[in-house]
C-alpha cells in the first residue's frame, strides 16, 4: 500500500490501530459519504479504518481512541496539549470539545493508543505531528444512534 503526503505517518510508518468492531461500518458509511464534500478527510478516514485491527467491543483496549473516548493529545510542533472527545459528525461541538471522527485530527486519532503518534495534515494545508497521551472512556456512545 502506498501513501500520499497527506496520509504518511511517524517515522515513515503507520501506527498501529485497532477499530471498534461496533462502529466499524457506521464510520465506513460516514466516509463514504463524504468523499464529495471532503475528499481529503474522507480518504483518510477510509484508509485508518481499512487498515485498523478490527475487535469486538468486548475486546476493545480502554487506552485506544474510540468513539465516545476523551483524548489528550501532544501537539508535537507547537508542544500544547488538547483534550477533546472523539464523536460521530452529528455530535461535534468544538466549544464542547467534542470532535468529529470526520475532522482531520479526528480521523487521525481513530484507534490510536496511548503513546503512538502519527502525522497529519489541517485543512488549511499544514502539516502537524501529535501523539496520544491519555485515553478514557467518558461516554457509552451506541453505534446505531448518529
Amino acid at each position: 500500500m502506498t501513501s500520499s503526503p497527506e496520509l504518511s505517518s511517524v517515522h515513515g510508518h503507520e501506527p498501529k490501530i485497532i477499530i471498534d468492531a461496533a462502529y466499524y461500518d457506521r464510520l465506513e458509511k460516514i466516509a463514504y459519504g463524504a468523499q464529495q464534500r471532503f475528499p481529503s478527510v474522507a480518504a483518510r478516514l477510509l484508509q485508518e479504518i481499512d487498515r485498523g485491527l478490527i475487535v469486538s467491543s468486548e475486546k476493545m483496549p480502554a487506552d485506544v481512541v474510540n468513539i465516545g473516548s476523551e483524548v489528550t493529545y501532544r501537539d508535537d510542533i507547537s508542544g500544547n496539549d488538547h483534550t477533546v472527545t472523539l464523536v460521530l459528525p452529528a455530535e461535534a461541538n468544538i466549544s464542547e470539545g467534542r470532535v468529529s471522527v470526520l475532522t482531520p485530527v479526528g480521523a487521525a486519532l481513530i484507534g490510536l493508543s496511548e503513546g503512538a503518534s502519527i502525522d497529519w495534515e489541517t485543512n488549511a494545508g499544514e502539516r502537524r505531528q501529535l501523539t496520544i497521551i491519555r485515553v478514557a472512556r467518558v461516554a457509552a456512545v451506541h453505534p446505531v444512534t448518529a
